[in-house]
């Protein structure tokens, strides 16, 4: 049991462990999918399965039902001379009555289209792709942001730690000259100054800890997720080999082109002749037999039914100059699309010379680093054996944190620089 209840806190522990680091993958992910932005994609799936729906629905029976009554100052009757002898058989004929009322519904159904519905959906799909990748392109955006954030907190942290780490051996010579002093070997104005850049040094590390903490609020809003006492993970991250873009900016381009080319074939169906069935069925007066409604006014069922061939030959004066409009915009999009991939390029071979440049800098770092903190360490000597003074240990002591710090800022800063070019290469 014992064994078994040991087995199990270091399965916590260790689970802890792990969740207590985050590393930039994640916290983009977290971001993408925390954005509200997010929420589109659902949305403009749904509005393309609303439109396709009512293209689809253009094939189902149209119906018209309606009522109407009328009256009229004048109505068909049978000539005086053909009624006069119709009379002298005893059969009266009024003629139509001046008032008339129906009740009906016409009904209309296609049969061809003429292709309009086949390339209004096609139209309706890429438009919906246009939408997504446009989409795409705004949720991109906030992979930069997030990466931005998080080499920020990480050069801040790492402002911090020198600092902690200077303060440590501030702390350190601060207590050795304390005991010079009371020993007649040091002066208290060393000791005030040193303990002065002690305090100073506390100032920049509060300021370097609230700003982190700043950083680490608003990732934490960008990815919905507490990183209290989480590690942020320096990423590990090498050259990408293929320098060809992958952006979502070239697949809204794309589909731009797409949605134009699906407009083309809309203008092929617009001058198309259509056909279809109709039927035209009402109860009323009169009804389509005029001489028994001129005899008899009683209402009638009557019913109507065949088949419709229309074309709009007026679609055939502007087909040409609707084409000509859909090359000019797609010409347009095309020359958007080169301007995105010559400002690409050019980003891409700025970003590697930059990358270039930091590593010829970073060859060095290490040598600086190291002469610098046996500098530091021979004047530490010197002020035991009271050759130099605190003004000239606190020279040496700076030196050697900038040293770091230029260092730490150099290796974050081509890390960054790295992935802003992944970035712009979308790798």
């Amino acid at each position: 049991m014992l064994k078994q209840y040991l087995f199990l806190a270091l399965t916590l522990f260790g689970g802890i462990h792990l969740s207590a680091q985050v590393t930039l993958e994640e916290c983009v992910g977290l971001a993408q999918d925390n954005y509200p932005l997010i929420r589109k994609y659902d949305l403009l799936n749904q509005t393309k399965d609303v439109n396709l729906s009512d293209i689809n629905k253009s094939w189902l029976p149209q119906i018209n039902v309606y009522a109407q009554g009328t009256v009229q100052n004048e109505t068909p009757t049978f000539p005086e001379s053909l009624a006069g002898i119709i009379s002298q058989t005893g059969t009266n004929i009024s003629g139509l009555n001046e008032w008339q009322y129906k009740i009906g519904a016409d009904i209309s159904q296609n049969i061809w289209d003429g292709g309009a519905s086949k390339s209004g959906r096609q139209i309706e799909r890429a438009k919906d792709a246009e939408r997504q990748a446009a989409l795409d392109v705004q949720l991109y955006s906030i992979r930069k942001r997030v990466e931005d954030l998080y080499f920020g907190i990480l050069l801040v942290e790492e402002q911090a730690e020198q600092t902690r780490n200077i303060q440590a051996l501030l702390q350190s010579n601060l207590d050795k000259l304390r005991t010079m002093y009371e020993n007649g070997t040091a002066m208290q104005s060393d000791v005030d100054m040193v303990e002065a850049q002690y305090l100073s040094t506390a100032q920049q590390l509060t300021q370097a800890e609230s700003t982190a903490e700043s950083y680490r609020k608003v990732l934490e809003i960008f990815t919905g997720k507490s990183l209290v006492g989480q590690e942020l993970v320096k990423p590990d991250v090498s050259i990408p080999q293929d320098l060809l873009p992958n952006r979502p900016e070239l697949r809204h381009f794309e589909t731009q082109l797409q949605t134009n080319e699906a407009k083309n074939a809309s203008i092929t169906a617009s001058t198309m002749p259509k056909i279809g069935l109709f039927a035209q069925a009402y109860y009323g007066y009169p009804g389509f037999d005029y001489f028994e409604s001129m005899m008899n006014h009683d209402l009638s069922f009557n019913l109507l039914a065949g088949v419709k061939v229309s074309w709009n030959i007026g679609a055939f004066y502007h087909k040409k100059n609707d084409r000509r409009k859909l090359r000019l915009s797609s010409g347009n999009i095309a020359v958007e699309r080169d301007v995105f991939l010559f400002n690409t390029n050019m980003q891409t071979r700025s970003q590697l010379d930059r990358i270039d440049e930091l590593k010829a800098v970073m060859e060095k770092n290490d040598r600086i680093v190291k002469l610098r903190t046996n500098v530091r360490k021979a004047a530490e000597a010197q002020l035991d054996n009271g050759v130099i003074d605190a003004t000239a240990l606190l020279t040496k002591l700076t030196d050697e944190k900038q040293a770091r710090l230029t260092a730490s800022y150099h290796e974050i800063q081509l890390l960054q620089s790295i992935f802003q070019l992944k970035y712009t290469l979308n790798q």
